[in-house]
C-alpha cells in the first residue's frame, strides 16, 4: 500500500510541474494544490463519506450503469453482443466514464483489487468499442448516422446535443485518473487515440465548431500535463476561442469568452467552461482569460448565487436567470453545476491567492453540493431547492445520471482541497482532521491538523517539517468569521458581530491581520511547533439584497459554514412553511449525537397559526432523510 500511494504522489506532483513538448518548463499555476493522495482524512465527518463513496456509491453507480444498458452499449459496439443502443440517452457513456473517475481516486487510498480488476475488465469493453482511427462514441457506431435528431453525421452536431465531445472530456479525465492511480495505460492509449483524431479533424482551417456541452477542454488540459503533447493545450484553447460571436447563450457561444461579461444559459457547462479558462490560462499565461474570468465571478457571486452556494436558478434552462432572479421553492440548484461551481473556484483561488473564492467553494461544498447525496451513500438529488412542499425526495438513480456520477468522482478528491503551495510555504485553505505531507522549497513537511469543524471552530494544527525551515503558513479565516455572509453583500449577516476570531502559535497570541481571507505567519518552523485557530460559531441570522424578492420578509440561520433549514418532523403541524420565526429572540445550538448521525442543531423560537413554539432547525445539506415533507430555508420572520 505505501508503494502505491508514493508513486501516485509522484506522478500526480510530476504532472503538476509537467514540461511541454519542446523540453522547456510550461507556465502553470502560482499556487499548488496539495493531491488528496497526500492527504489522510480522519475527521467523523468527511471520512465515513469517502468510505461510504467506495464501498457503497460506486458499487452501486456501475450496477446501474449495467442494470440501464451502459455498459452492454460497449459491449455491441465493440460487436461482442447484437442489438441495438440500450440505455436512453447518447451520451450516457459519460456516466460510466465518470465512474471510472471515481473509482481511480478511490483506488489511491483504499486499495480494492477486485475493483481494480472490474475495471481493467471494464476498460477492455471501451478498448473493443472505439472505432479504428479513435472514434468513441457507441450510440453512433451501433446506430449509424442520422439515427437520432441530436446526432446526425459524425461531428455533425457536436455544437447542439450529441455531446461527442462532452463525452470525451470524461473519457480523459478517467484515463488520467486511471493512470494515476495505476500505472496502467490501458484506458490512457484509448484516450490519447481519441484526442489525436479530435486534433486531426477539429482546429482553424479544420472544422471549426465548439462542443455543445463543455467538458473536453478541461480533459484535453489533464492529457497534456501527462503527456506533453501541446496539440492537446492548443485544441483545448481553440475550443474555447472558437466560440461566438452568434452562438447560442445557452452554451455560452454567443460572444467570444474574453468579451462575456455575466454569466448565462446552462450553469454546468458555465462553470467547466470557467474552469477550462483558468486552465488555459495557467498553462498559457493570457491575462485576458482571467479578466473575463473576473467579470463573470463578480456577476454570480454579487447577484445570481444561492445561500447554499448553488448556482442555476432556473429549471428550463437549468441555468442562470436575470441578477438577483433567485427562486426557493423552484430552484434548480443542479448537484452537478455545485460540482463544477467548486471546481472553478478552486482554479480561481491557484490563479490568485484569494480567501473569497474559498469562501465560496465552502459555502457551496458544505451545503448545496452534500445536499446532492445521502448519508447512506445511495440516494441523489438532481435540483437542490431552497424550499419543499413535500414533493421533492432523494432518488436512487436518474434517467440522465450526471448527478450521481459526478458525485461519485467528487467525494473522493476532497482530501485535495485543503491545503496548497506556492514558493513561499503553504496554504490551510478548508478545515478536516488530517494529516499531510507536503514539499516546501523542496524539503517534506508533515502536518497534522486536528478539529471538529464544521461542528466546532477550535483548529489545532501542529507542523513537522524535516528540519528547521524559514516559510510562511497562511491559515484561511473565513468570511463567516469576519462577519461577512458572502463578497460582494448579496447577503449579509443581520445583528451584533460575532466574538472574534484569535489565533496562536506555540501559546503566544500572534497579529491577528487578515490579508486576502489569510491569516500570515513567518517564521522559522521547528518540529511540533503548533498553531490553534479559534473561529468562534454563534448562530446568525441572514438577510438577502433586497431586490432578491422572495426573500424579503426573511431570514435564513447559519453557523459556522452551514446553512439551516426548517424541515417537517421538527414542527408540531409539520408546515414549516408557514413558520414565523421570532428574530429577536437570540437562537440556540445543541449537538444531539442521536439525530442523523449526530449533529449541531439551532434552536429557534417562532409561531405556528398564533401559536408560540421553539423549533428545531438541521443544517440545509441533511434534509429529506427523514421522509417527504415541507422544507424551507428562507423562513418568515417578525420581531425588532
Amino acid at each position: 500500500m505505501k508503494k502505491i500511494w508514493i508513486s501516485s504522489v509522484c506522478l500526480v506532483l510530476t504532472i503538476l510541474v509537467s514540461c511541454s513538448s519542446s523540453g522547456r518548463e510550461s507556465p502553470d499555476y502560482p499556487i499548488r494544490p496539495v493531491p488528496f493522495t497526500s492527504v489522510r482524512v480522519t475527521d467523523d465527518f468527511w471520512a465515513p463519506r469517502i468510505r461510504t463513496n467506495h464501498r457503497v456509491t460506486i458499487p452501486i453507480a456501475f450496477e446501474q450503469s449495467e442494470k440501464t444498458g451502459r455498459i452492454r452499449n460497449f459491449k455491441i459496439a465493440a460487436g461482442l453482443e447484437t442489438g441495438q443502443f440500450c440505455s436512453q440517452y447518447p451520451f450516457d457513456a459519460s456516466d460510466v466514464y465518470k465512474i471510472i473517475e471515481g473509482a481511480a481516486y478511490s483506488l489511491q487510498t483504499e486499495p480494492d483489487p477486485e475493483l481494480e480488476a472490474y475495471l481493467d475488465d471494464l476498460i477492455t469493453l471501451i478498448a473493443g468499442a472505439q472505432e479504428e482511427d479513435g472514434y468513441l462514441y457507441t450510440y453512433r457506431t451501433i446506430m449509424g448516422d442520422d439515427s437520432h435528431d441530436w446526432v446526425g453525421k459524425r461531428w455533425e452536431k457536436t455544437h447542439l446535443l450529441s455531446h461527442e465531445l462532452y463525452n470525451l472530456g470524461h473519457l480523459y479525465e478517467a484515463a488520467v485518473a486511471y493512470y494515476q492511480a495505476t500505472g496502467k495505460r490501458n484506458l490512457l492509449d484509448v484516450a490519447i487515440r481519441s484526442a489525436d483524431l479530435v486534433a486531426r479533424d477539429f482546429g482553424w482551417g479544420k472544422r471549426e465548431s465548439y462542443p455543445g456541452h463543455q467538458e473536453i477542454e478541461i480533459g484535453l488540459v489533464k492529457l497534456y500535463r501527462v503527456t506533453g503533447n501541446r496539440d492537446y493545450l492548443d485544441l483545448a484553447r481553440f475550443f474555447l476561442e472558437v466560440r461566438g460571436p452568434d452562438g447560442d447563450r445557452y452554451n455560452q457561444a454567443h460572444l467570444k469568452v474574453v468579451e462575456q461579461q455575466e454569466a448565462v444559459g446552462h450553469a454546468v457547462r458555465a462553470a467547466y467552461m470557467y474552469s477550462a479558462m483558468a486552465d488555459v490560462a495557467a498553462m498559457t499565461g493570457d491575462q485576458a482569460y482571467i479578466t473575463a474570468l473576473n467579470r463573470i465571478w463578480r456577476d454570480i457571486v454579487f447577484t445570481k448565487l444561492y445561500i447554499t452556494g448553488g448556482i442555476g436558478a432556473t429549471g428550463g434552462n437549468e441555468g442562470f436567470g436575470q441578477p438577483y432572479e433567485l427562486p426557493n421553492l423552484n430552484a434548480y440548484c443542479e448537484t452537478c453545476a455545485s460540482i463544477a461551481n467548486v471546481f472553478w473556484n478552486h482554479r480561481m483561488f491557484l490563479h490568485q491567492g484569494e480567501g473569497q473564492y474559498y469562501d465560496v467553494l465552502e459555502r457551496t461544498l458544505y451545503n448545496a453540493l452534500l445536499s446532492g447525496l445521502s448519508l447512506s451513500g445511495d440516494r441523489f438529488f438532481y435540483p437542490n431547492p431552497l424550499e419543499s412542499d413535500g414533493t421533492h425526495q432523494r432518488q436512487a438513480w436518474f434517467g440522465c445520471a450526471c448527478c450521481p456520477s459526478n458525485l461519485s468522482r467528487f467525494i473522493p478528491s476532497v482530501p485535495g482541497y485543503i491545503y496548497a503551495t506556492d514558493d513561499e510555504g503553504i496554504y490551510v485553505n478548508l478545515f478536516v482532521d488530517s494529516t499531510a505531507e507536503m514539499p516546501v522549497s523542496g524539503k517534506p513537511v508533515r502536518i497534522i491538523q486536528k478539529t471538529r469543524y464544521p461542528w466546532e471552530g477550535r483548529v489545532r494544527i501542529t507542523l513537522n517539517p524535516v528540519e528547521s525551515a524559514q516559510f510562511k503558513v497562511r491559515v484561511r479565516v473565513p468570511g463567516w468569521a469576519r462577519n461577512e455572509a458572502v463578497p460582494g453583500g448579496l447577503y449579509e449577516f443581520v445583528g451584533d458581530q460575532p466574538p472574534a476570531w484569535s489565533i496562536r502559535v506555540n501559546g503566544d497570541s500572534v497579529p491577528s491581520e487578515v490579508s486576502g481571507g489569510f491569516c500570515e505567519i513567518d517564521r522559522l518552523w521547528q518540529p511540533d511547533d503548533r498553531i490553534e485557530l479559534e473561529l468562534p460559531m454563534p448562530v446568525r441570522w441572514i438577510q438577502a439584497d433586497p431586490r432578491v424578492a422572495p426573500d424579503r420578509g426573511r431570514l435564513a440561520v447559519q453557523r459556522g459554514p452551514l446553512v439551516y433549514c426548517a424541515e417537517w418532523p421538527d414542527s408540531p403541524t409539520g408546515k414549516v412553511r408557514e413558520l414565523v420565526i421570532d428574530s429577536s429572540s437570540p437562537p440556540a445550538s445543541r449537538f444531539e449525537s442521536d439525530l442523523l448521525g449526530g449533529i449541531r442543531v439551532v434552536v429557534v423560537k417562532g409561531r405556528f397559526a398564533g401559536k408560540e413554539e421553539e423549533i428545531r432547525l438541521i443544517p440545509y445539506h441533511l434534509w429529506a432523510h427523514r421522509g417527504p415533507g415541507e422544507m424551507v430555508v428562507w423562513m418568515k420572520a417578525n420581531g425588532d
